[in-house]
């Protein structure tokens, strides 16, 4: 159902934009699912390009979830320093590595992945999308809490974790793994705060388009 109580094709309607990011990968600009565990819990209440900044001194000195679980909190933490929140950060990801130990066990299911610390739903998501798993959600990231409602798919909400399961009552579960990503990637480049409407591929479909707009 859509917000006037009719029953949406968004499907369709969304198509344009799963034809433009479909595949497209993660702005976190991580090599592997361990990289890319690591980079999701430091990504919380900061931003991609931050983390993609410290990224690849990190990785250096710690390749593996073996190797960080070696280590200790004196000498980890000055790694992740200029990362928002990192005294917490930093025992979750040691915690992390020291419970699974090895990149090959990383989980790859909602169920352990979010028994992780650190990692909620909208990170779990993320690492199922770009581990090519079947999706068991969809990716509600502060740019799909934005762009969702103004389209028009669902109410507004200030809960990711709202957001998302009112995306998954609205959206066929074939598209769930690739929408979130794509809705992403439209809030960001597109659909901004202060949005691009003439750069839009879906105005013909949006709500804050047909009412506020034209």
């Amino acid at each position: 159902m859509d917000l006037f109580g009719e029953i949406s094709d968004w499907e369709s309607k969304l198509k344009p934009l799963l034809k433009k990011y479909k595949g497209k990968k993660h702005p976190l600009d991580y090599q592997n699912i361990y990289q890319l565990l690591v980079m999701v819990v430091l990504s919380a209440q900061d931003s991609d390009a931050n983390i993609n900044k410290i990224a690849p001194l990190l990785f250096k000195k710690y390749p593996t979830l073996n190797s960080l679980s070696k280590t200790d909190l004196e000498t980890f933490t000055p790694y992740i320093s200029k990362v928002r929140n990192y005294p917490t950060k930093a025992q979750w990801l040691l915690e992390i590595a020291k419970f699974i130990k090895d990149d090959k066990d990383i989980p790859l299911n909602m169920k352990e992945l979010t028994a992780l610390k650190g990692i909620g739903r909208k990170s779990a998501n993320v690492i199922l999308r770009e581990s090519h798993k079947p999706a068991e959600g969809i990716i509600a990231d502060l740019h799909v809490i934005r762009v969702s409602p103004r389209i028009g798919i669902i109410k507004e909400r200030k809960d990711g974790n709202k957001v998302e399961k009112d995306l998954m009552q609205a959206l066929p579960k074939n598209i769930w793994s690739e929408i979130g990503m794509a809705l992403s990637f439209l809030g960001r480049e597109t659909c901004r705060p202060k949005p691009k409407c003439e750069e839009c591929l879906i105005t013909d479909s949006c709500h804050y388009y047909l009412t506020e707009v034209i």
